[in-house]
Order: structure tokens, then C-alpha cells, then sequence
């Protein structure tokens, strides 16, 4: 019995194989995960279609508003009474601050005084020079004596004129005191309180600013390349972080005649209307001038391409076919924002994969997500 069980350590290893397999009753090792092939790839797809679309350049810029005015105080004086806050809402004409206007008044007041005996001295050279004028019929007056009683009251006339400007003067100057709104708006700053001490307009900083929102100047820049089929008139849409899901639209107003030297871009004028009152000034945006619009032509969602290659017009795709991924190259023509024109490679309904592409091989086994369908 050692011998045979000795015998069988050292049989040869082909042998012990062929030994193991005569026997029907053991189970078969399984398949490697590899060898029984690559799982089904969950993609979501969107037809190729034929609609109308939109050739569009995209663009960056800043809105302000296109009419706002930095109000400040034309005199010297001491601020009374502030009548708004921030953010309210005015109409031109306005009063918006009061400043003291007690040494102004009394100014005022001497003026008047100093025309009214402008205007007493004036009647006294009246009633002189038309008492001249009897005494000429009867021969008792010299033409010397007559002209000194004209002179008189030419000179009583022009110091009344003068008084009568001087008291306007003042009154100008008094209302000055008053500081109203400008144009209608909104009051974006106030920058004065009661008791302050405000100077007159020279370099001194704005005491109220008010900023029209009803309409907005969108000023973008304009790749010089794409400058060319931009015009005056054309809509854009555009969005802003400032009011979020929600997209404006304007029409250009202006096409800046020179390129910038630094970035290659020409800036175009958009004014922007507002009326809710959404749009804030200083707001950043984002968005698209449409150029052109053209009927039936044949476009997928712009992340379905892969590998695109916008100046030599070339990209590729996956297309649902039988269960499979397929590979196609394409021709791409213009960019239309979140769509992309193909000119050759794909026909209106094929199935293109928009997610789920990322490693996925050209014969893949592919699964349409759940809610999509080819």
C-alpha cells in the first residue's frame, strides 16, 4: 500500500489534469467577470433634430444704468431736515434735504429793501423830470436843466434794475437751499444727516445719488472675429448671478467702431428695459447676440459632442443603436448657445448620447436611463 500511494504522489502533473476531468460528477470552474463581458453603461439620449435655429455670439459684459445723477449741495450751509432714506423711490422735483436758510433769508429781506428804495428814488426822478416838462411849455426851464432831470431818471431806472436782479439773486439762492431730485429714480446713496455742513458743488462728494432703473445700458465685448456679423438692432438674451433663473432680453443699440488693442474685442452697446426692477446695476451677465435665424436645420445638445474641434468643424458622438453605443463622427457647423448645427454624420432622430459617455466604447452595451428613451 506505500508503494502505490507513493506511485501516486509522482505522477506527472498532465496526468493528475486528465485524471480530474474523467470524472463527470466535478462542477466546472467558473468564468472570469472579464471573459463574460463589460456591464450594460446607463445613458441618458436626445434625438437629432431638425427645428429652427439660431446663429448667436456669445458675450460678457456690465450693466449700469443709463441715466443716474450724483446730487450735490450748489451753496454752503448747514443741513435742516433730510427727507428720504436709501433705496426709496422719487420723483423729479423732489425735495430731498432742506438746508438752514435763516442768513439767507435775512439777506433777502435787505435786498428787498434796497429795491424798494430803488423804486421810491425812481418815481421821485419821474415826478422831477415831468415837472420839467411844464415848466419847457412856458420857457422856465433851461434844455440844460431839462436834460439833467432825463439823465435822472434813466439813472433812478437802471438802480432799480439792479436792485431788482440782486433780490432775485438772493431768492435764487435761497431756493438753492432747498435740494431736490433731478430726474426720477431711485436714491442709491444719501450721504448727508441733520446738522451736517454741506459745501458748495466744487470737488465736494455727492450728497444724494439717484439712478433711474426703468432702463439699463449693457456694455459687452465682442470677440473682433465675430465682430463682423454683429449689427444694430439684433436681439440678445442674456442672464445675470443677480436674478437668478431668469433671462433678459435688449437690442443693440451701438457697435464700437474700434477693436481694443489688449483683448481683441469690440464693445456693443445693448440698452436693457427693466421694469420690475430686477436688474441691478454693476451686475455681471452672460449671454448670446443672435445673428441670424434659419428653419429646419439638423442639431444636438452641445454636450453630446466629444473631441470637438470648433476651427477645423469636427467632433464625435454616440449614437443608441440595437442596444449598443455607436461611435459617428460628425461635421459641425454654428453654435447656437446650448445647441450645435451638424452638417453631415447623423440624420434628424438618431439617438445621441448626451450623459453617460464618459469611457464609453464604440460597441458598448448601453441602457437608456429611466424617463429617456431614443
Amino acid at each position: 500500500m506505500s508503494v502505490r500511494f507513493v506511485s501516486w504522489l509522482f505522477l506527472p502533473a498532465a496526468a493528475l489534469a486528465a485524471s480530474a476531468c474523467s470524472g463527470s460528477s466535478a462542477p466546472a470552474p467558473a468564468r472570469p467577470a472579464q471573459e463574460a463581458g463589460r456591464p450594460p453603461v446607463a445613458v441618458t439620449v436626445a434625438p437629432a433634430a431638425a427645428s429652427a435655429f439660431e446663429e448667436s455670439v456669445e458675450i460678457i459684459g456690465t450693466l449700469q444704468p443709463k441715466f443716474s445723477a450724483d446730487v450735490k449741495s450748489e451753496i454752503t450751509g448747514t443741513v435742516k431736515a433730510v427727507y428720504v432714506t436709501e433705496w426709496v423711490p422719487v420723483r423729479k422735483g423732489a425735495v430731498l434735504a432742506q438746508l438752514d436758510t435763516s442768513e439767507a433769508e435775512a439777506g433777502v429781506a435787505a435786498l428787498k429793501a434796497v429795491e424798494a428804495q430803488a423804486r421810491v428814488a425812481e418815481a421821485r426822478a419821474r415826478r422831477e423830470y415831468d415837472r420839467a416838462l411844464q415848466l419847457k411849455q412856458y420857457g422856465l426851464i433851461t434844455p440844460q436843466n431839462l436834460d439833467d432831470a432825463k439823465t435822472a431818471v434813466e439813472a433812478a431806472e437802471a438802480a432799480t434794475a439792479a436792485a431788482v436782479a440782486q433780490t432775485r439773486t438772493g431768492e435764487t439762492r435761497l431756493a438753492k437751499a432747498r435740494i431736490v431730485a433731478p430726474i426720477d429714480g431711485v436714491v442709491a446713496l444719501r450721504g448727508i444727516n441733520v446738522g451736517d455742513r454741506v459745501e458748495n458743488m466744487g470737488g465736494s462728494a455727492p450728497v444724494f445719488r439717484i439712478v433711474d432703473t426703468r432702463l439699463f445700458d449693457l456694455t459687452a465685448s465682442v470677440p473682433s472675429s465675430q465682430a463682423a456679423s454683429v449689427r444694430v438692432g439684433q436681439p440678445i438674451r442674456f442672464t445675470t448671478d443677480s436674478a437668478p433663473g431668469r433671462t433678459f432680453e435688449g437690442r443693440v443699440k451701438f457697435i464700437n467702431p474700434e477693436v481694443d488693442a489688449a483683448s481683441r474685442s469690440t464693445r456693443v452697446g445693448v440698452e436693457v428695459p427693466n421694469p420690475d426692477g430686477q436688474l441691478k446695476g454693476g451686475a455681471f451677465v452672460e449671454g448670446r447676440i443672435v445673428v441670424a435665424s434659419r428653419t429646419d436645420v439638423l442639431q444636438v445638445p452641445r454636450e453630446a459632442l466629444m473631441n470637438w474641434n470648433v476651427e477645423e468643424q469636427r467632433a464625435q458622438v454616440f449614437v443608441a443603436r440595437g442596444g449598443l453605443a455607436e461611435k459617428r463622427d460628425v461635421k459641425t457647423g454654428v453654435s447656437g448657445g446650448a445647441t450645435v448645427e451638424i452638417l453631415s454624420g447623423l440624420q434628424a432622430g438618431d439617438p445621441v448620447v448626451i450623459r453617460g459617455a464618459f469611457g464609453l466604447q464604440s460597441g458598448d452595451r448601453i441602457t437608456v436611463a429611466t424617463g429617456e428613451g431614443a
